[in-house]
């Protein structure tokens, strides 16, 4: 009744390696098609000092709006939460807003002209995959 079901770690585990190979793929053949140079895995690529600012003031303010939204909601019933102070929806919005910003540098700045469409579309299909994936209960195995 409560708790973990027996299956749960493993379709965890089959879900991430789904998702790790869908998003893999998807920005390796997007790379190509494109001719766009791989870059480092995890890695923070700030264009310029602009940028750099811009992501850095953009994840000041989403710890600031999390840090207020856990007081914010503590202190009311969890049947009450506000869902926009949430740490799921302020990280979602932190990505997007982080990637938007990327593509509009890489747009203005990179001297590959393409890069900005890489960052475009795997944003796309980030917000298509989470969307999907909520919707259809986690592809069905949760």
């Amino acid at each position: 009744m409560y708790g973990i079901d027996q299956g749960f770690w493993l379709k965890l585990l089959i879900l991430i390696t789904i998702l790790g190979l869908l998003i893999f793929s998807f920005h390796a053949i997007m790379r190509r098609l494109l001719k766009v140079e791989k870059k480092k895995f995890f890695s923070n690529h700030h264009l310029n000092e602009t940028h750099k600012k811009v992501d850095r003031s953009i994840r000041v303010i989403v710890i600031g709006l999390l840090m207020i939204g856990y007081v914010y909601n503590v202190t009311r019933p969890s049947t009450e939460w506000v869902w926009y102070l949430e740490p799921w929806f302020l990280m979602c919005l932190m990505v997007v807003t982080t990637e938007s910003s990327t593509a509009l540098m890489e747009w203005k700045y990179a001297t590959n002209r393409k890069d900005y469409l890489l960052t475009i579309s795997q944003l796309l299909f980030f917000i298509i995959l989470v969307v999907s994936m909520f919707s259809s209960n986690s592809f069905g195995l949760m």
